[in-house]
């Protein structure tokens, strides 16, 4: 977990010094930040430092809750699609989702540490919907890819098919180990955001550097909370 943290704060870091900071940049910045710090928090609750871990529960799950949206725009962008109403519903729904993790009593009543992997006990009614939103938004993610990326330049194309082969790094292991392994479904988060290191790679040794390439201007996207 703190090795993982490591390596994705290195390469946020990295970006920010190699690169111009741009949407793509910022976008991508953001996902290997969210990343690292789910990373952080998972050792924080391992580890028993400073807060109680219902505290680093809740910092943990609003993190990766933000990450589809986020990757859904960075499709977008790539694809130099002007973000619209699916970039808006997909933030939408993760503010929602923050917001009940945040400040809902019994979201996350508790943690158990394994040797790879974190179980959290969220409440019954929010582990079918999470994992609507979350698997859904993986799989839009992962169709806009392979959709536009054919139709598209070589630099446009390799960014999203780079970005595609991250998503697909999320989803195959995790589904698979989960389906093995009917006791680690309520360590998906944890087991997923592990594998996440895959896409953390392709985004700073691939998508990054193909997104300075491209000459068309990225389109930027402003979206006002809903509160």
């Amino acid at each position: 977990m703190l090795a993982t943290f490591a390596i994705e704060i290195i390469f946020a870091l990295y970006i920010l010094w190699r690169y111009k900071f741009t949407a793509i940049t910022r976008l991508i910045v953001s996902l290997l930040v969210l990343l690292a710090v789910f990373q952080g928090t998972e050792f924080m609750l391992c580890g028993g430092l400073a807060l109680e871990g219902g505290t680093w529960s809740k910092i943990g799950y609003g993190a990766i809750t933000l990450l589809p949206p986020l990757g859904i725009h960075l499709a977008y962008l790539l694809a130099n699609k002007k973000p619209g109403k699916v970039v808006a519903f997909a933030y939408t729904t993760s503010v929602l989702f923050f917001a009940y993790f945040a400040f809902a009593t019994q979201a996350i009543s508790g943690h158990t540490c394994y040797a790879n992997y974190v179980t959290f006990n969220t409440a019954n009614g929010s582990t079918i919907p999470y994992t609507i939103y979350y698997y859904g938004w993986l799989f839009v993610g992962t169709f806009l890819t392979y959709m536009w990326a054919p139709t598209l330049h070589k630099h446009r194309k390799a960014a999203l098919y780079a970005l595609m082969t991250g998503y697909l790094a999320l989803l195959i292991p995790t589904t698979t180990v989960t389906i093995l392994w009917n006791e680690a479904i309520a360590g998906i988060p944890s087991i997923m955001c592990g594998f996440a290191v895959i896409l953390a790679g392709l985004l700073t040794l691939k998508v990054a550097p193909e997104s300075i390439k491209l000459k068309k201007t990225h389109h930027s996207f402003h979206f006002k909370l809903p509160f």
